[in-house]
Order: structure tokens, then sequence, then C-alpha cells
């Protein structure tokens, strides 16, 4: 079933919307969860909870991308689990990892006055990135959005481990020397 389709009966609250979504989107949304939260259970659940966030979304909202807009929601509700369970236990993993990578260079939400700052700082980096050669592109968007691993990445690419860190390394050198010449930096 095409996405137009899937939003219309969102909209007019028929509850195949869930399952259409589910059986088109099922999968891709397990995986962006479970690249969050290396844990299958708690990405199933996740996945349940994206189809109850978008039951409650849509409408008012009528998104350009159902894809980008499950993907989103779950992922901020990965996050929200791993932050919840980072609070109760410490420890390493993916999510972490590509985190300490990439907080160089994106400023903190302290030093972001506000929600229309942060949109600019989105808007700053996707500029970036648009710009930024192809493979080097997906390569951080497969780390720092879906938040694969650097070994996955090289699978992915037929890149080694060591080129994936390197390609990332300098696309964060990258980044950052131009949110300096926008001003994100001082």
């Amino acid at each position: 079933m095409e996405d137009t389709a899937i939003i219309d009966l969102f909209f007019e609250r028929n509850e195949q919307a869930i399952s259409e979504t589910e059986q088109k989107y099922g999968k891709y949304c397990f995986t962006v969860a479970n690249n969050i939260l290396t844990n299958e259970q708690d990405s199933e659940e996740c996945v349940n909870d994206t189809y109850a966030k978008a039951w409650d979304a849509i409408p008012p909202q009528k998104p350009n991308s159902l894809k980008l807009f499950l993907a989103k929601i779950t992922r901020n509700l990965a996050f929200d689990k791993v932050k919840n369970e980072s609070r109760k236990k410490r420890g390493g993993n993916n999510f972490a990892h590509a985190l300490d990578e990439i907080s160089e260079i994106i400023p903190s939400s302290e030093r972001i006055e506000d929600e229309l700052e942060a949109k600019e700082l989105m808007r700053a980096v996707n500029t970036f990135l648009r710009n930024a050669s192809p493979r080097s592109c997906n390569i951080f968007v497969c780390r720092y959005f879906y938040l694969y691993s650097i070994d996955k990445i090289g699978e992915k690419y037929g890149l080694s481990t060591q080129n994936v860190a390197k390609i990332l390394s300098r696309t964060r050198i990258e980044l950052k020397e131009y949110l300096i010449k926008e001003g994100y930096f001082i």
C-alpha cells in the first residue's frame, strides 16, 4: 500500500492504518530501534510504541515521508529508553560511543538558547551533509542517525573499520570547521 493511502487511513481513524504501517515499515522500525537498544524485546516494544505515537500524531500532522516520520518517532522512543536505562546503570554501548564522538561538534542544549536555534543548527548540519561526498554523508548518517556500529558500516560499504573510522573522523572535523564558519562555535 502506498504511503499516501496509509496516511489517509490514519486520517480516517481506521485501525487498518496500524496493520498496514506494520506490514510496510515494521522491520525498518525494528532495525532503527535495535541499532540503538541492541535488545530484541526492547526494540519490539519500542516499535509498538511507535505505532501508538503515530496514531496520536496523525492527524493533525501529515508527514511528507511516512518512513522518515516513523524513524524519527522510533529513534526518539529508543533514545528515551536508553536515557532511562542509563540512569539506572552506567555502561558502554553503541549509543553512548556515537554520542561521545559527535558531542565535540554539536553544541550542548545548554548553549542553544531555544528550539529555533536548534532547528537552525540542524539545517546547517543538513546543508553540510548535502555538500559532503555521498559516501561520507551515507557513512555519517549510518553512524549518527541510525547508530550503526563502525563494524556494521564497514560491512555495508565494503570498507575496513579503520577506513570507516577515518572517514567519520574527517567528516566530524569538516563539520566542526563548517559550523565554526557558520557561527555556531566561538
